[in-house]
């Protein structure tokens, strides 16, 4: 059966990095003017002949934006269950060889916090977990997805890659999409950065969108971490190839791509390549005339400020008011934090600033029975 591995296999990551250094402006021009974004266009866009280029390059995706979603933007926020995790990875938080408190969430401690959310305003959840197959596993989902479910109108996760009959199964239970980040798509750097655990599986983790997309899960996330590799241009490139093999072979199912960039964390590293917020608007912009009708997501990483000027622009899905540790909205415990979010601010506060823009925001664009006729 193929998968993403049989086209990964296909590109050469040095030949991808030369292509897009390579790009000129008269490339970047016609890329600009083209009606349909090729792969060459999009290494014109994403190239740094591309960066003076900023201000057509917003107009588009800001136009495109328009037409494909409105002045809309949705809101989401995530859940983290557990910090307990199984891997050792250089750039983590919850990386087992550190050194700070575990805590899983119990039933009635997943109680509170969701009526804290709730209470909030937010309807769509992301439910976060550092990677432990044993203790926060299918028995933990199994036993307390339903009720998360019944308090949201729709439920996303962000967990450890799982088996294809595992997905179709949490999928009766109430899940409506799952996040899943390569992290980098170059497999020798990400063998620097995974040094113990199942994480450590390259290609496992590589094709678990398309576990996704065979299980008929509605809409699948993808990413790369900004600053593993030395090339943030060929991941960012890489991304889109998996998204563009994603929409040929599940075109069923919706897609999502986010953006983020290594944040401070315990034990952390230092980014091999640096992303400008400039570039970062380059690259959300390019993904945008790439993708008109793809969700594109911008997490509290990044500032106020730059959050307030980039969703105009290009972003649909936001988070707001991000406590990444288990038990941070009811309770308070920075020191289990997975990273320091950047924008802090409430939801409220984030509302009102995009309702300045003349967006508007939205709080629920689903309900439970969309799609799923056996519920």
């Amino acid at each position: 059966m193929a998968t993403f591995t049989d086209r990964w296999r296909q590109l050469d990551w040095d030949d991808i990095t030369l292509r897009i250094n390579g790009k000129t402006t008269a490339d970047v021009e016609r890329a600009l003017g083209a009606d349909r974004i090729t792969r060459d266009d999009l290494m014109a866009l994403l190239s740094p002949a591309a960066s003076a280029y900023l201000e057509p390059l917003a107009q588009q995706a800001q136009r495109l934006t328009r037409q494909r979603f409105g002045n809309t933007v949705s809101f989401y926020v995530p859940l983290y269950l557990s910090n307990l995790c199984a891997n050792d990875c250089t750039y983590c938080g919850f990386s087992m060889s550190n050194r700070i408190g575990r805590k899983t969430l119990d039933e009635a401690e997943i109680e509170r916090e969701c009526a804290a959310i709730r209470e909030l305003g937010f309807e769509h959840l992301l439910l976060v977990t550092g990677e432990h197959q044993t203790k926060v596993g299918m028995d933990y989902f199994r036993r307390h997805l339903p009720a998360i479910r019944r308090r949201f109108s729709s439920l996303q996760m962000e967990v450890q890659p799982l088996d294809e009959h595992e997905y179709a199964e949490l999928k009766t239970l109430g899940l409506d999409g799952v996040m899943v980040y390569q992290e980098t798509y170059h497999q020798a750097v990400y063998a620097q950065h995974h040094l113990r655990g199942k994480k450590q599986d390259f290609f496992w983790r590589l094709e678990t969108p398309d576990r996704l997309g065979r299980a008929g899960i509605d809409k699948i996330g993808l990413g790369a971490l900004t600053g593993l590799s030395d090339s943030w241009r060929t991941d960012c490139f890489m991304v889109a190839e998996h998204l563009l093999w994603l929409q040929q072979h599940y075109w069923q199912s919706r897609y999502s791509v986010s953006f983020p960039r290594l944040r401070p964390c315990a034990g952390g590293v230092e980014p091999a390549s640096v992303m400008s917020e400039s570039q970062l608007v380059q690259v959300i912009c390019a993904f945008r005339l790439l993708a008109p009708d793809v969700e594109l997501s911008l997490s509290t990483r990044e500032s106020p400020w730059f959050r307030d000027h980039m969703i105009p622009l290009a972003i649909n899905n936001v988070s707001a008011f991000s406590k990444t540790q288990p038990g941070g909205y009811a309770d308070n415990h920075p020191e289990l934090e997975q990273f320091a979010p950047h924008d802090g601010r409430t939801p409220q506060e984030v509302a009102a600033a995009l309702t300045r823009s003349g967006l508007q925001p939205v709080w629920k664009d689903w309900d439970k029975y969309l799609g799923r006729a056996s519920q």
